[in-house]
């Protein structure tokens, strides 16, 4: 017997944020960097979206598609021979839709010092059927205080994403009203 309440018919049993919770490392090599020599911002942004999309498929239970990236903040360079975490992990669902969190962490590959934040982002993804078409997800379950945080402030940027979605929207609207074309 379980201390859970009956859920309703077809509501699908959410799953606790470590569940889905992955972390992706990759050596940087000569191939990764820019001009300057820094790794290209390219490259981590696809490891970002890499290990964001294995933590949406786990969380969802299949596909999950890239719908937004909010946020991607570089806050140090990363060099070739540095040892780069992405961190993922789903910090919010809707009903189709999961905010993931991404933090990226980077430490020299040769030497013991411990790793250092080097970007974070937010991605959102749609679960999607066969014919790519949304699909419910399970809710996630925020398990410590930090994860109810992160759940708290992922409903925070929704929110803001919707708010914005809606006046840009209202805003073209307007614009095709009073005859000004783009």
């Amino acid at each position: 017997m379980t201390d859970q309440a009956p859920r309703p018919e077809g509501e699908i049993p959410g799953k606790p944020t470590a569940a889905s919770r992955t972390t992706l490392s990759h050596i940087m090599t000569g191939n990764d960097t820019n001009l300057l020599g820094t790794v290209h911002g390219g490259v981590i942004m696809k490891l970002v979206d890499d290990a964001a999309g294995a933590v949406a498929g786990r969380h969802s239970g299949g596909p999950a598609v890239t719908a937004s990236m909010d946020e991607m903040v570089f806050l140090e360079p990363v060099r070739v021979g540095d040892l780069v975490h992405v961190r993922a992990q789903v910090n919010w669902t809707g009903r189709s839709s999961m905010e993931v969190g991404v933090r990226v962490m980077a430490e020299r590959w040769n030497e013991s010092t411990p790793a250092q934040q080097v970007g974070s982002a937010y991605l959102v993804f749609a679960a999607v059927d066969a014919d790519g078409k949304p699909r419910t997800v399970p809710p996630v379950i925020p398990e410590t205080e930090r994860d109810k945080r992160r759940y708290q402030e992922a409903q925070i940027r929704r929110t803001h994403r919707l708010a914005r979605r809606r006046a840009i929207k209202e805003l073209r609207e307007k614009r095709v009203a009073d005859g000004i074309e783009d």
